[in-house]
């Protein structure tokens, strides 16, 4: 994100003295070039390339103490369907139109959640899972604490930046969370995928949280199924130390965009029966 210098060269300021001399300017000039050769400090390389943030960042939005990005609680479909395209275009500047199109994410895929009014922070994600998403499940006469038969087939995703952060979202939804029905966490560190998939395909959950690339490993695998699945939430507006959120950081947007746009779930955005919903939270 570092902006690029200008290679600015000494020029003198005055044409030229009358006896045909110039003494002060070319050596003005000389040390001009010099300086302009001597690489850039670290300390100012650092500055510049934090000083440069995408436009559609307002520092005002930025709620460190809470560490919520409160702008994307005012988005909605257009809105979160434009910015992850942006964020798209930033991370990968030599995609073409057809990768584009590919990678897009529709905005009749995206539930509009502007009416949730309470702060997206971590307590109060069950919550607004309740309201968003429990009322489909009571129109097939079940709830959010009620599992597939099918073992590791969720009808709910969550996808978070960071597994620090999958294991916060986990602890949060613990209402969710019976005898017969985990809240998975499906990303730590000191687990290597070997043994996430065997955890997979042993466990009957509700919902799986997870981090964007390890949920496409376990796919890809077929460990994780995508059967049951209704709804996939992304946790958007969490920002870590550095105000940075999962669609601010370049290893974290793109295996998003990847997971989202996977053949297979992108077909079933506009579905009736079988549909998965898009919920960013």
């Amino acid at each position: 994100m570092s902006d690029s210098d200008d290679g600015h060269t000494g020029v003198p300021l005055v044409e030229g003295l009358s006896n045909g001399e110039y003494p002060e300017p070319q050596a003005s000039a000389k040390r001009k070039r010099e300086d302009d050769s001597k690489p850039e400090s670290k300390r100012a390389a650092k500055r510049k390339k934090t000083k440069k943030k995408p436009k559609d960042v307002d520092d005002d939005a930025l709620d460190s103490e809470l560490g919520i990005n409160h702008a994307i609680g005012h988005m909605d479909s257009r809105l979160l369907a434009d910015h992850i395209a942006q964020r798209s275009k930033r991370f990968q500047p030599e995609m073409s139109l057809v990768e584009a199109e590919d990678m897009h994410i529709p905005e009749r895929a995206i539930t509009d959640t502007t009416s949730w009014v309470k702060p997206r922070s971590t307590e109060n994600l069950a919550g607004f899972m309740e309201k968003f998403a429990g009322s489909r499940r009571n129109k097939k006469g079940q709830k959010l604490l009620h599992a597939p038969e099918e073992k590791g087939s969720p009808h709910t995703l969550i996808v978070a930046s960071a597994g620090l952060r999958a294991a916060d979202l986990t602890r949060a939804l613990s209402k969710f969370s019976t005898k017969h029905s985990a809240v998975a966490k499906l990303f730590a560190k000191h687990i290597k995928l070997k043994e996430a998939v065997e955890t997979v395909t042993k466990t009957r959950m509700g919902i799986g949280v997870g981090t964007p690339q390890r949920l496409i490993d376990l796919l890809d695998d077929g460990a994780l199924s995508t059967t049951h699945l209704e709804r996939i939430v992304i946790d958007t507006s969490h920002i870590d130390q550095k105000k940075r959120g999962i669609l601010d950081m370049k290893e974290s947007q793109l295996p998003l965009v990847k997971l989202l746009s996977r053949e297979g779930l992108k077909e079933r955005y506009v579905l009736g029966e079988g549909r998965i919903e898009l919920l960013f939270f």
